[in-house]
């Protein structure tokens, strides 16, 4: 969702931020952070089970959560601190086609989960699956195949947890922390954030993020909307987009403008496979399909589907900010000295607004960044734990024994995700969020296609993924941007073409043939696909199966006697 600075719009943006500490924004910002951990810890006797050593207590909620409490864990997991930071900063550095997209790819995304995640749900209940893997392993009978859905999974998810990072750090900038001062004076708030995380994290389990969203939520619901009140009151719709579309028009290095105010005819492959393929690849990220587990019925499912796209709306409220920033001339020199186009809207909120309403803002983007890093990191925990660990190391893993690994991998995740960021450069971590995009949306195939027929054979989906995943890196490596040489964008050429489309989309077809032409070829020669674990009601089904309910409460009985 990002975009690299661009010269032109950099050398338009003049009111440089303050220099020092910011002492209200940091206060109001220290509240919200010691309100939200002391929640986050409360969390663990919020709907407190008898025992929360299981990957169905600790890692999904108990799969007890409502439609209400779903909306917010899904909003809070879906709507990052990324997000609030990078789609008006693609707005502000280079228009319409690499930020506006996120909007209409939200509102694409709910009817297509409309369609499918309730199955999912079902007969992830049904059979007591945890992950999206486990369901591949089930539906396919291949150990490979769910190990090549979890393994992407995991790899997509870190850069992701990184980049919540990024947002954070925009916010400490903004604050007068940043700087080029000695590394572990100018991490330690970060480092400091994750480690309260990770602690709650692992006490409370998914019940964590899921309380910390309510607040997470309304703080940025309160911030849009006075945000877009402010533009239409002193700056005015008109005089904004005005403007952004002046300053978008000046030319670059290269003598071409530095970006596109709308789409034009040449960009609308680009935009439309770039958000419908974002849109397709939403809900099959490991912390998306997490928090639809956690929801207690179909219809939380569908009505989340329904009400979700209200997000949406003020997604392209803070997609707008981008553009307020322009018209203000917002600097987004930070304290290094260096340009970098995430501090536009911090800075925005910081030349425009009071400290204590700045400090809310700040407060929303930092409390935004830690609801998704804990869900992801319990996604891909639970992915580990189940999908790796217990297939391949130790099968018959009681469930203590699985909620206790999956807690200890959760940590790992989040500060591999930690070390990630803080001891690369950011635009890395950007680009490899940017493939992660590209890999998790080769996993749909083996998914959603599973979700309605078992015709494709299990070794053409594994080979379709490899193909996949193989052709998109390769063609992602050799995309420079403005400033890095390789992972520099997600839009390539379409082969043999002069037509540049969404890179993830390109893959996702060379998925679909390569597995549907070895189908045919694999069983034309009865080449042996495996066994089905599922059968059609449980596709339908409001409640688990009673012998695997009995046989996880005799287990987790036999791992823990006498708890309560």
């Amino acid at each position: 969702m990002s975009a690299p600075a661009s010269g032109g719009v950099l050398a338009s943006s003049g009111v440089l931020a303050s220099g020092g500490v910011h002492g209200v924004e940091l206060g109001v910002v220290i509240f919200f952070f010691v309100l939200v951990t002391v929640g986050g810890f409360a969390a663990a006797r919020w709907k407190r089970p008898a025992s929360m050593s299981s990957l169905d207590e600790w890692g999904l909620g108990g799969r007890g959560f409502g439609t209400v409490i779903t909306w917010f864990l899904l909003g809070g997991d879906l709507y990052t601190a990324y997000t609030f930071v990078a789609v008006p900063a693609a707005m502000f550095a280079t228009g319409a086609v690499s930020g506006f997209f996120a909007v209409p790819y939200t509102i694409v995304a709910y009817p297509i989960i409309f369609v499918f995640l309730p199955r999912l749900w079902s007969v992830a209940h049904r059979h007591g699956y945890v992950t999206p893997a486990d369901f591949v392993r089930g539906r396919y009978d291949s150990r490979l195949l769910a190990l090549a859905i979890a393994i992407t999974g995991i790899v997509a998810t870190m850069p992701y947890i990184a980049l919540q990072l990024v947002g954070i750090q925009a916010v400490l900038d903004s604050m007068g922390l940043g700087g080029s001062g000695g590394w572990f004076i100018r991490d330690l708030p970060i480092i400091i954030a994750f480690a309260v995380l990770a602690a709650y994290t692992y006490s409370s389990g998914l019940r964590a993020p899921a309380l910390i969203a309510f607040v997470k939520d309304t703080l940025i619901y309160i911030v849009i909307v006075v945000a877009i009140v402010y533009i239409g009151v002193k700056i005015g719709f008109g005089d904004m987009f005005h403007s952004a579309k002046a300053a978008l028009a000046k030319p670059g290095p290269t003598g071409a403008p530095v970006g596109a105010f709308v789409t034009s005819k040449p960009t609308y492959w680009a935009y439309g496979t770039l958000a419908f393929g974002s849109a397709l690849a939403l809900f099959m990220y490991p912390h998306s399909v997490t928090g639809v587990l956690s929801g207690k019925s179909r219809n939380t499912i569908r009505r989340n589907a329904a009400v979700l796209p209200i997000y949406s709306l003020m997604l392209a409220f803070l997609a707008l900010l981008g553009y307020a920033a322009l018209a203000k001339h917002t600097s987004v020199i930070g304290q290094d000295g260096k340009p970098n186009t995430q501090l536009a809207v911090p800075h925005f909120f910081d030349q425009v607004f009071p400290s204590w309403f700045a400090g809310v803002a700040f407060a929303a983007i930092a409390i935004g960044a830690l609801v998704p890093a804990a869900i992801m990191s319990i996604a891909a925990a639970n992915l580990f734990t189940r999908n790796v660990y217990r297939e391949f190391f130790v099968r018959d893993a009681s469930p203590k024994h699985e909620a206790t690994v999956s807690k200890i991998v959760s940590l790992v995740v989040k500060f591999g995700a930690l070390l990630f960021v803080l001891g690369m450069d950011r635009q890395n971590a950007i680009n490899f969020q940017l493939l992660g995009g590209v890999w998790i949306l080769q996993t749909i195939v083996s998914i959603v296609a599973g979700l309605y027929t078992r015709w494709f054979h299990r070794w053409a989906l594994l080979i379709g993924w490899a193909a996949a995943i193989v052709y998109g890196t390769v063609v992602a490596y050799h995309q420079a941007g403005a400033t890095t040489k390789h992972f520099g964008s997600s839009l390539a050429y379409f082969p043999w073409t002069h037509t540049k489309l969404y890179i993830a989309a390109t893959a996702l077809v060379l998925n679909v043939v390569v597995s549907v032409v070895l189908t045919i070829v694999f069983r034309l020669v009865r080449l042996p696909s495996g066994s089905d674990a599922t059968t059609p009601d449980d596709y339908y089904s409001d409640s688990p199966d009673p012998a695997v309910a009995a046989t996880a409460e005799r287990e987790i009985a036999g791992a823990e006697p006498g708890v309560v």
